[in-house]
């Protein structure tokens, strides 16, 4: 009878574990994820057009939840414009909130994801600005954002604290996120992140050697590279002169979608197809078979400053210091949004799941393609719960020395 009773308790355990690990995303949070996934797309675009950036690594997820900060601080069409940005107008704020703060934990939850991420997020205000308690509790409570003032009159020191807290918060993977700071009195949005993917079958760790990445025809740098053989989803688009490989990460919950031209070409051609409607069309059109893929490992720190990005598209109020009613965070007109600082370290390792040695040796893994990175390409992280896009990005220009021309 105790026997029965113990396995009673047990197998009711295990159900109340299954359900949840298969907790369902509020119909709010499945908008928001599929919202911030075209958002993913076009704030892409806008950055890509700016000439002066290399790589790009953006958080659409991260992007979304700071745009849930706005909301939150804001007041009339400072507020409404947020849910304009991310297309969500007919939902009622207290469901906006709770949906983006929904889908932010669901992918970030780094037990069931088994990958690294770490996302911290904090809001600057000057050092007159007193923050209301109603604000910094729900802004906690939704956004995991904590609050600081700052003295941006002292303006080398406040570079400093800003810098130092992102390396601390980041164990030191993010060194710096800006050298200045540009309109030193408003409120300042920094999100400081470490994304480090975690292979559902890993690189060996003894197959790395240094290789070169083409940055362009004439610039050619020294990276490692690592090197594996397994099957994969992948496709080739022969028209367009594309490989497009998916690599599983974790327990297969996220996947590393990486968008490459045949030849080193500059990305503009790529990113005029970039659209979440063709990514779709690859993935649908990819087969599982033997891909021999050699991936530089890298690491990247990339920062931006999205305020005008995001004011491109349509965040217009916020950023203007006459027009924006940022009251809701001091109960005074008296802030606007100076600067977003978004900034992630990214890690390609060897680091995975042990891969699957059944397959070695037989016919599955006959005439791989190639699959061999050693040019800018395009890469997205893509959750499969969700839909949701947890990064994406370009690699134009990995850290490494500048190599000879050997010709």
């Amino acid at each position: 009878n105790r026997m029965w009773m113990t396995r009673a308790v047990a197998l009711c355990l295990l159900a109340f574990v299954a359900s949840a690990e298969d907790k369902k995303l509020s119909s709010h949070a499945n908008t928001l994820a599929d919202n911030s996934a075209n958002l993913a797309f076009s704030l892409y675009h806008k950055m890509a057009q700016d000439k002066n950036t290399e790589n790009i690594v953006v958080s659409p997820v991260v992007v979304a939840s700071s745009l849930g900060l706005v909301a939150l601080g804001g007041k009339a069409s400072t507020a409404s414009q947020v849910k304009t940005v991310l297309s969500a107008d007919k939902l009622k704020d207290e469901h906006l909130h709770a949906g983006l703060s929904e889908l932010l934990s669901e992918v970030s939850d780094q037990k069931t994801r088994n990958s690294t991420w770490k996302i911290n997020n904090r809001l600057y205000g000057p050092s007159s600005v007193s923050f209301a308690d109603d604000f910094v509790k729900t802004s906690k409570k939704h956004y995991n954002y904590d609050h600081s003032k700052i003295n941006f009159r002292d303006k080398r020191s406040a570079v400093n604290s800003i810098n130092e807290w992102a390396a601390k918060s980041t164990d030191g993977k993010l060194p710096e996120i800006t050298k200045d700071v540009q309109n030193p009195d408003g409120a300042m949005i920094v999100n400081a992140m470490f994304f480090k993917p975690h292979w559902d079958e890993r690189f060996h760790e003894k197959m790395v050697d240094n290789r070169g990445f083409l940055v362009t025809r004439s610039f050619t740098v020294g990276v490692s590279m690592m090197h594996r053989t397994g099957l994969y989803d992948f496709y080739e688009d022969k028209e367009n002169n594309l490989y497009i490989l998916n690599m599983p990460l974790g327990k297969k919950q996220a996947s590393m979608i990486l968008i490459m031209p045949y030849h080193l070409e500059p990305l503009e051609r790529l990113e005029k197809l970039l659209t979440k409607k063709q990514v779709d069309t690859w993935v649908s059109k990819m087969e599982n078979r033997a891909v021999a893929i050699s991936l530089p490992k890298i690491s990247l720190e990339v920062s931006h400053n999205l305020q005008k990005y995001l004011a491109e598209l349509g965040l217009t109020e916020a950023v203007d210091k006459s027009k924006a009613d940022l009251s809701n965070i001091s109960g005074k007109k008296d802030l606007y949004l100076s600067n977003v600082f978004h900034a992630s370290a990214l890690e390609l390792d060897v680091d995975g799941n042990p891969y699957d040695t059944s397959i070695f040796g037989t016919e599955k893994l006959r005439n791989p393609k190639l699959f061999y990175v050693d040019h800018p390409f395009i890469f997205l992280v893509k959750d499969n719960k969700t839909n949701s896009i947890l990064y994406i990005g370009r690699v134009v220009r990995p850290k490494g020395d500048k190599m000879r021309d050997e010709l």
